[in-house]
């Protein structure tokens, strides 16, 4: 997807994905759940907030989300590129994004990585809807949430705690997932951020 967002380094990208990703979705379900998360919690801050400031909160979460993710990325890609020789690497660069969609791949594992790495978009609204998520937890700290499963009431502040823990756990343990849980977590800590940064500006965030 050219909308899909890329790690700099990839000819494939254009400064514009830093925006048009958080719009994009990889399949029906990644966009119904996102939908229905900014649906169910996004409105309730809106209603208090107004649309100019829940439109900023959600945009801010997103863009914190991508430089999050894109912040780990260049830690791999740093690594990976530690252990590949300079022709390797040029060849990658220059290269790596004709043979990944002819469907080839590079028989050297490293280069096979890095190849990967740049030719892979991230996309979803994810990290935006994780920084909604955290803000109806600290605005709504008490509401009761029906979690589906198991199906058992759970009060906001501890969903979310819960939520951010797990993210935050499979971003440790599961590196190479195909789901960004980097990016989740950078929407909840920009969306904190922010909530932090209006409580000292204005007298109360609703």
């Amino acid at each position: 997807s050219t909308l899909g967002l890329y790690f700099p380094k990839s000819e494939n990208f254009k400064p514009v994905q830093i925006l048009t990703h958080m719009f994009m979705h990889a399949n029906f379900w990644h966009l119904f759940f996102n939908m229905y998360a900014l649906f169910i919690f996004g409105q309730v801050l809106e209603n208090v907030w107004g649309p100019k400031r829940f439109l900023i909160y959600y945009l801010v979460c997103g863009l914190g989300a991508a430089l999050t993710h894109e912040s780990v990325i260049a830690y791999e890609y740093a690594r990976l590129v530690n252990n590949i020789t300079p022709d390797n690497l040029e060849l990658v660069l220059n290269e790596g994004s004709a043979y990944y969609e002819a469907g080839k791949v590079f028989s050297d594992s490293g280069m096979q990585s890095l190849q990967l790495l740049l030719n892979t978009p991230t996309v979803g609204a994810s990290g935006a809807v994780f920084g909604i998520l955290l803000a109806f937890g600290v605005l709504f700290p008490n509401t009761q949430l029906m979690i589906i499963f198991p199906p058992i009431p759970i009060k906001a502040k501890y969903f979310v705690l819960i939520y951010g823990g797990i993210e935050l756990f499979l971003a440790f343990t599961q590196p190479g997932s195909n789901i960004a849980h980097a990016a989740h977590l950078g929407g909840m800590l920009f969306g904190f951020i922010l909530l932090r940064y209006w409580r000292k500006t204005t007298k109360t965030l609703y």
